[in-house]
């Protein structure tokens, strides 16, 4: 175990920073603890990290590292919490959105720069419920995963190679569709040109998503949230997003052409506005029926 203290120029909230990283309680790579602290299993350059983080004032982050990837993870973890990231041209002008930045101006993006890691969670996302999403991410990190470094007894997502060869019949049994299921092991074929994206500006990394079948706007949105700590990447194509942003800053539901264009103000930092609209408690979709009923697809 390896450890290291970050005192940050900018103040920084952990919690909220990180949240996007969860799938849910049942993640079996990610996990908080009573204290405070967040635990995550990961696949970096160097080989697999167990990072243990928690905050100890508003400017000072301390972290524990277990596995190979210990040194790359400690050492980049300005990048990974991104601290470099420039908010001098975010000025947004709806009422709603000033008053959320102003009391949550530690809301940070977060990059952890694993491309094909923050993908397949979101491939399994597409266009079912959540929760359906959520248990076959967990069903199929637990049986092809393997035990994370470090006493914190997590699992480490499968690599590429393994996601690729996984059996049709057992994506059938985790609830994953065929269409979801081709285009996991479609991404898997090319993990590697994927993971350049972490490196490139946001359109070409987008670009570069999206020339997987199966990969659109909305799952190229939601790995740049996560992997690539981009502040502009909307998800559009959300079942609910575009409905909430609408409620929440006009009183009525958008779609998603009407969202963009709302939101250009506020270009390159439409995924922050979104966050802060939610983590300030804002974000309102009034309900007018029945939750929708999650999709099972083992039956047939």
């Amino acid at each position: 175990m390896a450890e290291r203290s970050l005192h940050t120029a900018i103040p920084v909230n952990l919690a909220l920073t990180l949240s996007p990283l969860g799938r849910g309680r049942g993640d079996p790579t990610h996990r908080h603890e009573r204290d405070g602290s967040i635990v995550r299993a990961s696949r970096l350059v160097s080989g697999p990290v167990t990072y243990r983080i928690w905050q100890i004032g508003r400017h000072d982050i301390r972290a524990q590292a277990w596995g190979a990837g210990t040194a790359e993870f400690l050492d980049g973890l300005e990048r990974f919490l991104c601290l470099d990231e420039d908010l001098s041209d975010f000025a947004p002008a709806h009422p709603k959105i000033i008053d959320a930045h102003r009391r949550f101006p530690d809301l940070r993006m977060v990059r952890t720069g694993r491309v094909f890691e923050s993908l397949v969670p979101a491939i399994l996302e597409q266009k079912v419920h959540g929760i359906a999403a959520r248990n076959s991410w967990r069903k199929l990190v637990t049986k092809f995963g393997e035990p994370a470094p470090g006493p914190h007894r997590l699992t480490l997502p499968p690599p590429a190679e393994v996601w690729r060869m996984i059996p049709s019949w057992e994506y059938h049994r985790a609830n994953v569709d065929p269409q979801r299921s081709r285009t996991i092991v479609a991404a898997a074929k090319s993990a590697d040109h994927l993971e350049a994206a972490a490196t490139m500006d946001r359109t070409e990394a987008e670009k570069r998503l999206r020339m997987v079948p199966g990969i659109g706007v909305w799952t190229a949105a939601e790995v740049g949230q996560r992997a690539l700590g981009d502040s502009d990447a909307l998800s559009v194509g959300d079942f609910h997003l575009a409905a909430m942003v609408g409620w929440t800053l006009e009183g009525r539901p958008f779609d998603d052409d009407e969202m963009v264009e709302y939101l250009n103000s506020v270009r390159p930092h439409r995924y922050r506005a979104v966050r802060l609209l939610e983590v300030a408690g804002f974000a309102v979709k009034p309900k007018f029926g029945p939750r929708t009923a999650v999709t099972d697809h083992t039956w047939h």
